[in-house]
């Protein structure tokens, strides 16, 4: 009896095109890192990619609105290196300072991009800004910058959900911390109320989580995108989960600061927005813009794997800021 063997050539002809879709379907799932360049401007800024996944969400030991813990399945997305800091902040701000950076003549679809109203005070509160994370911006402030980087690359970047930053800080653990639940090791990779001396601090500083993130806790809390609400949480799975913003007050912040004590850098530790940080904004209406009693607070930026539609980018961008009296 004689046995035929098909030929190499049809072998790879038909692993070729599989290969082939095995390899889109990897990096759907696990994209990679890569470097943002400001199209105009010599600054750029650096993306970590976040594979999708499963983990649990909040904490068993922590406070009521971090619990029940819960399943989460989230999608694939790139999340900033660092903080965002003043370096690739200030250009959004004014527009005299983004044409002194700038290496072509600013396009006009950036220019129609709209600039916060400039800050009565120092916004840096004497803590620096060159590498220093930029801060005390309101939840639509950073939107708008958000905004100014699609104009100017025409990459959409949002604020990260807060499942999507909990899922990047924890990097794979499910203890309190990243790196355990011993506090005492904090100050290894963070700046908290007890190392800080007050202030913030360059970015890039401290040992990064194993995704490659810096002061991810400590440094500046960071804005998330959801609405803060104390009861989110239910005890069923959630994919992709998101409390859209609906209210001025209160939104969620996360990671605690310099300002903060160490428990409120855990990885599950939900913070809220307060209309005490603009308590001494002299203005009527209140800025849109600025929360001058916040100086703890800046932002870290999130790119979805799955790029939305032009309308919803739209929507997300183009709500109008509700007035803060």
């Amino acid at each position: 009896m004689k046995f035929r063997i098909p030929s190499l050539k049809v072998k790879l002809s038909f692993l070729v095109p599989l290969c082939f879709i095995a390899l889109q379907i990897f990096a759907q799932e696990k994209p990679g890192s890569y470097k943002q360049q400001i199209d105009g401007t010599k600054l750029s800024f650096e993306m970590q990619a976040i594979p999708a996944g499963e983990f649990v969400m909040g904490s068993k030991n922590g406070k009521a609105d971090e619990q029940p813990v819960h399943k989460v399945k989230l999608d694939a997305f790139w999340i900033g290196k660092y903080e965002v800091t003043w370096d690739i902040y200030e250009p959004f701000l004014y527009k005299d300072y983004e044409t002194t950076h700038s290496v072509t003549a600013v396009p006009a679809n950036v220019d129609a991009v709209t600039r916060p109203t400039k800050p009565y005070l120092d916004m840096t509160f004497g803590m620096g800004k060159t590498g220093q994370p930029a801060l005390a911006m309101t939840h639509y402030n950073a939107i708008q910058y958000c905004k100014w980087l699609y104009a100017r690359t025409g990459v959409f970047y949002r604020l990260p959900t807060e499942a999507e930053w909990e899922y990047a800080s924890r990097a794979g653990a499910t203890t309190e911390y990243f790196f355990g639940n011993e506090e005492a090791k904090l100050g290894d990779y963070a700046w908290h109320n007890a190392n800080s001396e007050g202030k913030t601090h360059p970015v890039g500083l401290k040992k990064p989580n194993k995704w490659g993130l810096y002061d991810i806790y400590g440094n500046v809390s960071e804005w998330t995108y959801d609405q803060y609400i104390p009861d989110f949480y239910t005890d069923k799975a959630a994919v992709n989960p998101v409390a859209v913003p609906e209210k001025l007050y209160p939104h969620v912040v996360r990671g605690g600061s310099y300002d903060h004590a160490p428990k409120d850098s855990r990885s599950a530790s939900r913070l809220a927005s307060d209309p005490v940080w603009k308590q001494i904004d002299p203005q009527i209406p209140k800025s849109n813009w600025w929360m001058p009693e916040a100086p703890f607070v800046g932002l870290r930026i999130v790119r979805p794997a799955k790029a939305p539609s032009k309308a919803e980018i739209d929507a997300y961008y183009n709500k109008a800021p509700i007035a803060d009296y």
